[in-house]
């Protein structure tokens, strides 16, 4: 019965760590997320890259193709071959639609510290950040 009883309350436990040790912060592009180095990954389609730039350092990353498709894996297997997930890092899209329902599920499935650039490139362009042209590797 005892045993049982330390059983639970360490699955508790692990539970309850596991979910405060990964976490979602909002916040919009800023020169101080730049300067901190923190890894900028952006999520859009190659054809918004060019349109737009990409945020000074990003990683780009395609998630979503142009017809909204999506291969999880792939993705994942990039993002963890570009990116240390260990460690804090940062996703971005358009307007931030996409990165907000990302964000969570790689903060609670695969317990990723990520921050979510709430509005996206277009708010980081608007605001002047610096941004770099995108030319296909």
């Amino acid at each position: 019965m005892e045993n049982n009883y330390l059983k639970k309350i360490l699955i508790s436990f692990l539970l309850l760590s596991a979910s405060l040790l990964a976490t979602v912060i909002n916040e919009e592009a800023s020169q101080q997320l730049i300067d901190s180095k923190t890894p900028i990954v952006d999520i859009r389609t190659p054809a918004e890259w060019k349109e737009t730039g990409l945020l000074k350092g990003s990683i780009p990353i395609m998630l979503f193709d142009e017809k909204g498709n999506y291969d999880l894996k792939d993705f994942i297997d990039k993002l963890n071959n570009a990116v240390d997930t260990k460690k804090q890092f940062a996703i971005i899209c358009r307007t931030g639609s996409r990165t907000r329902v990302l964000a969570p599920f790689l903060s609670q499935k695969l317990n990723y510290d990520v921050i979510n650039i709430k509005s996206g490139i277009l708010y980081a362009k608007f605001i002047k950040l610096p941004i770099e042209p995108y030319s296909a590797k």
